[in-house]
């Protein structure tokens, strides 16, 4: 039962402000450090005006404020002095040290009714950070090119973390306000119209949210209560969420509410949970599952996915939750990033350093998804991951480019600035034909010239720090880690830094060559039967010389695919003791794709089979299907 004597069916959710069935605006928060709580209405026909909420058991404070309606202004008052926020703002006008906005989520008309939601399967996803996606930084903006990326092959847009947070500009990891999508970016219902748009086009959205910590600029979590972080636990960036101490309960219904708003209000189409191995829960039930279920639920008949990033590769998050795990779709895969990084870099400091770019990682990645399962890793000093080997290849999202391996290098550069253009072309040709699923960084189609560097926009107490820490985290990369080199990083804290980044559009026509060469790869995997399978154990592979292997693709009554990566220069196999490169009988081998077509920027030369040996052109990828 809520307060006001309202049933719980009269509200949505158990926290924020909420227009009731009455018309009515109805408050409710968790507050238990509170005697009294009033809200404070500051605009509109209720402004200056203050009403005493009713206290609830356990810390709540409820009721209805008189005259009050969407679009007012408000404040929380505690204790007759202290002004604050909502915890659960739906927005955020001026930003996180501003009052909240009461929004009417019904008002929005959406046009979507017969979408059905998004698989795991068949998907291929696509890394948005907002704010540098277009030159305006808008959700706007963003919406009208999202019918560019349906026609490049892209199927769900994973938007990066959009809770409010202070200052101008940053990536949104450091969000506090986790109901309120940023007013840098538009309105609410500029978020609504986003997600309908890609609807209307076929592309799914999912949300990357941050649930292991809270920025370190506009937190006010603790002055309702302390019981909202813990110190019993760390992380990177701060104290953690108390998902499993004293007066737990109202902070996990706080963050399971949240994971379901955004599926109910916003359509979106699943989550994607930062840094899972920093959110603490040694209850019977993880947090984690509870979140997971809570999205399946908020979502209706309608389809979702839930991915994780977790860096020590715990495939329980993955695994069922009849068989203990937490029913999660998929996980980043870290591994095969710094496997092609190494490969196509040739530097294997710090944490690249378990990797050695071989041929056969790049095979065991296609069949096995993580490469460490439970090996002893050196960089980190202990073993590192868990068996996957029930897993389908669809549950591992691989990329060679994200918004941490982009700014963990040196200035930001995209990979495409490190590399021979032959190996990268044949390692994306790796990356979007292989069964697992393919995640591509905003820009990454068409070879942009922008970095993706660190950005954030702090107060200067905490801008000194953040510059600090950026800097120590460096100093793994003895590349990088040079006064000279350290001297010509990019300030986090400079607009200019951020303004580095936004996208040019325009060359998605001047490199034509690369965006020919996504969209024309990923049209093979989606069409090509055989490729777009994602079977499990549908691939196998075999080294044929150093840098030099072979990957076979199996599909129905031997209607089979090759591809064949050559990392070094040009080779005559002769002879070849492979059975994988075997054919039928009264079949043979002929190539339907090469990276090394002119379209793409290559050389134009094509391997070949003959009845003595085979011939693969150096640094390329190749494509075979067998004929009569």
């Amino acid at each position: 039962m809520y307060g006001s004597g309202l049933p719980t069916t009269h509200r949505r959710y158990p926290i924020g402000a909420e227009r009731v069935p009455t018309g009515e605006v109805h408050f409710r928060v968790w507050s238990p450090r509170s005697k009294t709580m009033e809200v404070v209405v500051e605009t509109g026909s209720a402004a200056n005006t203050a009403t005493r909420l009713s206290p609830e058991e356990n810390g709540y404070f409820s009721g209805v404020v008189p005259g009050c309606k969407a679009g007012d202004l408000y404040r929380f008052r505690m204790d007759g002095h202290r002004l604050l926020l909502d915890p659960a703002s739906r927005f955020q006008p001026e930003g996180p040290l501003g009052p909240s906005m009461v929004v009417d989520w019904s008002a929005f008309s959406w046009q979507d009714s017969q979408w059905p939601g998004v698989r795991i399967g068949g998907q291929v996803l696509y890394e948005m950070h907002i704010g540098t996606f277009t030159a305006e930084g808008t959700w706007r903006a963003a919406s009208l090119e999202l019918a560019s990326l349906k026609e490049l092959g892209i199927t769900i847009i994973e938007v990066m973390p959009v809770h409010d947070f202070c200052g101008r500009f940053g990536w949104g990891y450091d969000g506090v306000d986790f109901f309120a999508p940023t007013r840098l970016y538009g309105c609410p219902d500029d978020f609504r119209a986003f997600v309908d748009q890609a609807h209307l086009l076929g592309l799914g959205v999912i949300l990357d949210v941050v649930y292991n910590h809270a920025g370190p600029a506009g937190n006010f979590l603790r002055d309702f209560s302390a019981d909202y972080l813990t110190d019993r636990y760390s992380t990177e960036w701060g104290e953690p969420f108390n998902f499993d101490g004293e007066n737990s309960a109202a902070v996990r219904e706080f963050f399971v509410t949240n994971a379901g708003y955004w599926i109910e209000e916003f359509h979106v189409d699943g989550l994607r949970l930062d840094a899972t191995q920093s959110i603490y829960d040694s209850s019977e039930r993880h947090i984690l599952a509870e979140i997971t279920e809570r999205v399946r639920r908020a979502a209706g008949t309608r389809s979702t996915i839930v991915i994780a990033e977790n860096e020590p590769q715990e495939t329980r998050l993955v695994q069922p939750v009849a068989d203990g795990g937490y029913g999660i779709d998929a996980v980043w895969n870290d591994d095969f990033h710094h496997s092609a990084m190494v490969a196509l870099t040739g530097h294997n400091e710090a944490y690249y350093s378990g990797y050695g770019g071989r041929p056969q990682e790049f095979i065991s990645a296609a069949k096995r998804g993580y490469l460490y399962q439970g090996q002893y890793c050196r960089w980190q000093n202990q073993r590192r991951g868990t068996q996957a080997r029930r897993l389908k290849p669809a549950a591992f999202i691989t990329y060679l480019q994200n918004h941490d391996q982009i700014a963990n290098g040196p200035k930001g550069l995209r990979i495409h600035f490190q590399a021979h253009p032959g190996m990268y072309r044949a390692m994306t040709a790796l990356m979007l034909l292989t069964p697992q699923t393919p995640l591509l960084f905003q820009g990454q189609e068409f070879a942009a010239s922008a970095p993706f560097v660190f950005f954030a926009d702090h107060p200067l107490d905490v801008a000194a720090e953040v510059k600090r820490g950026r800097l120590q985290f460096l100093n793994q990369f003895p590349s990088i880690s040079s006064e000279a080199m350290r001297g010509r990083m990019p300030d986090p804290v400079d607009p200019a830094t951020f303004e580095s980044c936004r996208l040019d559009f325009s060359e998605r026509d001047r490199h034509q060559e690369t965006y020919m060469l996504h969209r024309d790869l990923l049209k093979l995997r989606r069409e090509d039967p055989v490729f777009s399978a994602q079977r499990p154990e549908g691939v196998d592979g075999a080294v044929l010389r150093e840098e030099l292997f072979v990957l076979r693709f199996f599909g129905e009554n031997e209607d089979d695919r090759l591809l064949l990566v050559n990392f070094d220069i040009d080779a005559f196999l002769d002879p070849v003791p492979e059975p994988l490169l075997a054919g039928s009988a009264n079949r043979q081998w002929r190539v339907v794709w090469s990276s090394e077509d002119p379209r793409y920027g290559g050389s134009g030369a094509l391997p070949a089979e003959s009845v003595e040996h085979w011939f693969i052109p150096g640094r390329g990828a190749f494509v075979f299907k067998a004929f009569p």
